[in-house]
């Protein structure tokens, strides 16, 4: 019997919407799981609401709603933006369900009937004007530490140290603002500290948690593991806890068993499974595997394996831990505007540019990711729009067009067919990639394969062949519209919608990794007509990707795309000098005016990047390869390695001054200039001359 697999995402709390940080999470989990299906693996991927707790129950009441009238509206909003950020859940529940009760109940009865449950009387935070206990971040004060005000009871956002709400200096309630009592209270206890040998057990299994995370939590062992409060006094927004007055569940309990209730939920509704534990007992055939940050490590790794041990439940297989993300170098910021909720990126741009880049900067590890608007704008543009998709596009318009769609039956050999074969040789290393998370080496291979299919149309020229001899052109295509077909397979898992499109401009059932596993060439069923091809994506432009940023009134506006200061105007550096590191005399002086014939002399030509790689031996520099529509491409070296990857220019439009005398760089003939603009350095901008043709002239 085949390995079943499990899989989920972090539960979102259904006190607000999802924001472009939450969907770093679902976007990897998504892409893991759709190469997973793509491979012919048994994968269900479930998520839900998280719903319980008292920031729920208060911000409902501000709002005259009840809390299930509350959560009930996030769970819709949820679910849409999801399915529009093309993130296909077997089912999406809600932990506020008949379902996780019963799992609920059913845990702690365990957990209770092992002697792993215990009572202690404990002093906590009380408000008598409100009549409730409060959490430590409902309880406001003066940091003890740096004197910062206006800080929350656990922690200070200012100087970053930890501490007990009772070491606060003058504190308050944050509801009604006076100051609370202290007062004590019976609450449940899960003895953690009873499964210290265990956890050390699971953390040692190869594969469970990234080595450094686990060496991380080896400082609450050396501690000591302190019991868990599982309790919280009413008011509260959760489950009644079985036998007990005015007790609830705490959220952090209920929340994770949100996975098992989430399955119990889709086996009833699908009848794919008698239960959830089909996946869940312990025994089950199951790799159960957890995607989560790093903020909650604690709970996955130590608390929850811990519960569902004693419970008698599977304990998770793998738990994949990812960074935070960043927008333009900085912490993400409501009053930055760079807590950009998912619905105002959909707003303005497709779910396909974002779920790209995320992909292009992911990989197993748990560093942060940054989304810079600049660099996000230029790699999609290069790597997705104008290498891919310009593939795509050059392929298909003459094959629709005077080709009549139809295409060439496959070669014996020649250098179509060679083109074909080595990207198929590569399909392992993106395999590979896929399972292990790696996707920023797997997008790496996708794009050199494009470049590469690229490269070879530039070379063969069908645009000037189909003229001449359009069997040779319509073979040469044909073989460019199955390394099409191929790239559409590979991005499937990243962006689904551009890999559905492209399957229907080619007229082919969507390929998939399994199919993959024994293909050879050619790829396409050449008996059949193509579709009608039309551009995959637009480039994005500056002023799209900006809107994103929608700073609140009143507050400083977020940084977008960094610009030239005023007056400074576009540099021209030559190809075969790396940018100055130091100011020569007299810059930025005038250095004389020119006559109209000596500026006449310049010619300046769009060029495309097919391909860019570093010269040894020379950190500052670039052989690039670039169309300028003379039949052939040139190769130009340029100073420009310290502000741009040789990955993030293929497919980029260029301006090129196409008429210096050629120069040795290096041992290599640059025969051109790239024109730029920006101080020099890893501060510099290529000019763009927009969606003209090769060698079209700039003026």
């Amino acid at each position: 019997m085949a390995e079943r697999i499990l899989v989920t995402s972090a539960l979102p709390y259904a006190n607000g919407p999802v924001h472009i940080g939450h969907a770093v999470e679902y976007v990897q989990t998504d892409i893991y799981v759709r190469f997973l299906r793509s491979c012919g693996r048994d994968v269900v991927y479930f998520c839900a609401d998280d719903t319980h707790g008292t920031p729920i129950e208060l911000n409902a009441a501000k709002q005259g709603l009840k809390p299930e009238e509350f959560i009930a509206r996030f769970h819709e909003e949820h679910q849409r933006d999801f399915r529009d950020l093309d993130i296909r859940f077997d089912y999406f529940h809600s932990t506020n369900s008949p379902e996780n009760r019963h799992y609920a109940e059913l845990i702690y009865g365990r957990l209770k009937e092992k002697g792993d449950i215990e009572r202690r009387n404990i002093e906590q935070t009380y408000c008598e004007k409100d009549r409730r206990f409060l959490p430590d971040r409902f309880i406001k004060g003066t940091c003890p530490n740096c004197k910062a005000p206006d800080q929350y009871g656990d922690s200070c956002e200012k100087c970053g140290k930890a501490y007990s709400p009772t070491d606060l200096i003058d504190p308050r309630c944050a509801l009604c603002g006076t100051p609370p009592v202290r007062k004590h209270s019976e609450h449940l206890f899960f003895k953690l500290s009873r499964h210290a040998d265990f956890l050390q057990d699971v953390l040692r299994k190869p594969g469970f948690l990234h080595p450094g995370l686990a060496t991380q939590l080896q400082g609450f062992f050396e501690k000591g593991l302190a019991d868990w409060d599982i309790s919280r006094d009413g008011p509260y927004f959760g489950f009644a806890i079985p036998g007990e007055t005015d007790k609830y569940f705490y959220v952090w309990l209920d929340a994770p068993i949100g996975y098992i209730a989430t399955t119990e939920k889709w086996a009833k509704e699908t009848g794919k499974a008698k239960s959830a534990l089909d996946y869940w007992a312990a025994d089950a055939d199951t790799r159960i595997i957890h995607f989560i940050g790093k903020d909650i490590v604690y709970f996955h790794a130590l608390f929850w394996p811990a519960v569902l041990n004693v419970a008698g439940f599977h304990i998770p297989s793998e738990i994949k831990v990812h960074g935070h993300l960043t927008v333009n170098g900085e912490k993400m910021s409501k009053s930055r505007g760079t807590m950009v909720p998912v619905r105002d990126y959909l707003e303005h741009l497709d779910p396909s540019y974002l779920r790209y880049f995320y992909a292009a900067n992911l990989g197993p590890g748990v560093e942060d990711l940054d989304l810079n608007l600049k660099d996000f704008r230029q790699r999609v543009n290069g790597e997705l729009v104008n290498n891919v998709g310009n593939l795509a596009n050059r392929a298909l318009s003459l094959l629709a067009g005077p080709l009549e769609k139809r295409l060439a039956p496959g070669r014996a050999e020649g250098p179509g067919r060679a083109l074909v074969e080595a990207a198929l040789a590569r399909v392992p290393e993106v395999r590979d990639a896929f399972e292990k998370l790696e996707y920023r080496s797997a997008i790496r291979v996708i794009t050199e394969i494009a470049s590469a299919a690229n490269g070879f149309l530039q070379t063969a020229a069908p645009w000037a062949q189909v003229k001449k001899d359009a069997e040779v052109a319509r073979a040469d295509l044909s073989d460019a519209a199955d390394v099409a077909y191929l790239l559409g397979a590979l991005l499937a898992p990243v962006t689904p919608r551009l890999s559905e499109k492209l399957f229907a401009q080619l007229g082919a059932e969507p390929l998939t990794f399994q199919a993959l596993e024994g293909a050879k060439y050619p790829l396409l069923d050449r008996s059949r007509p193509i579709g009608t091809p039309e551009p995959l994506l637009p480039r994005l432009e500056e002023e799209r990707v900006n809107a994103i940023i929608k700073a609140p009134e009143g507050a400083a506006p977020a940084a977008a795309e960094a610009r030239p200061a005023k007056g400074q105007k576009a540099e021209k550096k030559p190809a075969e000098a790396p940018a100055a590191t130091q100011a020569s005399p007299g810059a930025g002086e005038a250095s004389g005016e020119i006559e109209y014939d000596d500026f006449a002399k310049v010619v300046l030509k769009a060029g495309k990047v097919l391909a860019a790689e570093k010269v040894q031996k020379a950190d500052k520099l670039l052989k690039l390869s670039i169309d300028l529509g003379e039949g052939s491409p040139r190769t130009i070296v340029s100073g420009i390695a310290e502000a741009f990857a040789p990955e993030a220019l293929t497919g980029r439009n260029v301006v090129v001054v196409a008429n210096l005398k050629p120069r040795k760089l290096k041992g290599i003939e640059s025969r051109g200039m790239l024109l730029t603009a920006g101080p020099g350095g890893k501060d510099l901008s290529l000019l763009d001359p927009g969606d003209v043709a090769p060698g079209s002239e700039v003026k």
